[in-house]
């Protein structure tokens, strides 16, 4: 096997903490050369270059500058930019992480170039399509050639979806693996006590699904029962963009900033947010990482969605789906004690980015 030219494609939050423990274990391999591809799904600061400082990877090799636009804009924009990127660099495995338009998108311009395709965060379902993420994942997962798994579902949902089982690999949970990498560096960040908090004695939210931020009715109750909330325990919130556009658009920003409660905050850098996290009585979100790093850290997690493709964090881990209606009880049950039991699902042990790079080395070192 000679020298394989490897594109890792982020393009939001999430994304750089799924490429970054695998660019640390690809970069001293003498069989990979490692490029990362910024699509610029992100474009906010807060949300994009100050994950890159904090995960200690380098600036992206190549930035394609999408920003944002419809889902058809940017699907299109990613794939024509990232066609002519593959047409000059032709790389030998192009990884795709998570569920971003930039995912689905660079699969299919590699995929009808004749690139090899790998996907990271494989299998996973919520089987709702209205949901422009699950698109995403059927798409890509349709047409890579390896799909690595992060729990045992996702290997039943691929199988049952008639994948044929060679090209599926259960890894782990790369998220896990940026966690142990940057643990120490997030306990020296603080965060928590420069904003005046003692361990476990707040609720930290993070909301920006358009189900919870986009409908002006939708987003007025969700900030009354915010404030509700907040009177049981007080609760830090790091306002996303698009939920800060709306809090405005819709006139809603004062009943949260009028509450005494409820700390508002801008996006936060990874090692500020996962401080906040390490050290919260429990997390409410929409989020679908943070369901896993609750589950991996056993604080309880209430998801404000009808349904999640992460459902192991259910089944085993400390997460539950809440409605509007249902999420104050829920908190009560956590405030009582007597929330649920948990258990770390199995192959989330901080060392999935190793398996992956085995993995790649026999999948080239076996097409010779």
């Amino acid at each position: 096997m000679g020298r394989l030219k490897i594109h890792l494609i982020s393009a939001a939050r999430p994304n750089f903490m799924k490429i970054a423990p695998l660019y640390h274990a690809l970069k001293n391999e003498p069989w990979a050369e490692t490029v990362i591809v910024h699509t610029g799904q992100h474009y906010d600061i807060n949300m994009s270059d100050s994950f890159f400082a904090d995960l200690e990877l380098p600036n992206p090799d190549i930035h394609l500058g999408v920003g944002s636009g419809t889902h058809a804009e940017q699907t299109a924009r990613v794939m024509m930019a990232y066609e002519k990127v593959c047409l000059e660099e032709r790389p030998g495995l192009v990884v795709v992480v998570g569920d971003v338009n930039s995912t689905m998108a660079c699969t299919l311009a590699a995929v009808k170039l004749g690139q090899k395709v790998a996907h990271l965060e494989a299998g996973l379902r919520s089987f709702d399509r209205t949901m422009p993420e699950e698109i995403n994942r059927l798409v890509t997962d349709a047409l890579a050639d390896i799909l690595w798994t992060p729990s045992i579902d996702g290997d039943q949902n691929l199988i049952n979806e008639g994948v044929p089982p060679d090209k599926i690999q259960r890894v782990g949970n790369i998220m896990i693996d940026s966690l142990e990498m940057l643990r120490p560096k997030i306990n020296e960040e603080n965060t928590f006590k420069k904003l005046g908090f003692q361990p476990q004695n707040y609720g930290l939210v993070t909301l920006h699904r358009p189900s919870n931020v986009d409908l002006p009715e939708k987003l007025s109750t969700l900030c009354q029962v915010l404030v509700e909330l907040s009177e049981l325990t007080p609760l830090i919130f790091p306002v996303h963009p698009r939920t800060r556009k709306n809090l405005d658009t819709f006139r809603q920003a004062d009943i949260l900033e009028k509450a005494k409660n409820v700390y508002l905050l801008d996006p936060l850098p990874y090692k500020q947010f996962m401080n906040l996290l390490f050290y919260s009585k429990f997390a409410l979100t929409d989020s679908g990482g943070i369901q896993e790093e609750t589950t991996y850290l056993d604080i309880p997690c209430l998801t404000l969605r009808e349904n999640t493709e992460r459902p192991v964090t259910i089944t085993q881990g400390t997460n539950r789906l809440v409605d509007l209606t249902s999420v104050k009880e829920h908190l009560l049950s956590i405030i009582n004690g007597d929330f649920k039991t948990s258990r770390i699902p199995e192959l989330w042990d901080g060392k999935t980015a190793g398996r992956v790079s085995a993995s790649i080395k026999s999948y080239f070192d076996m097409q010779g």
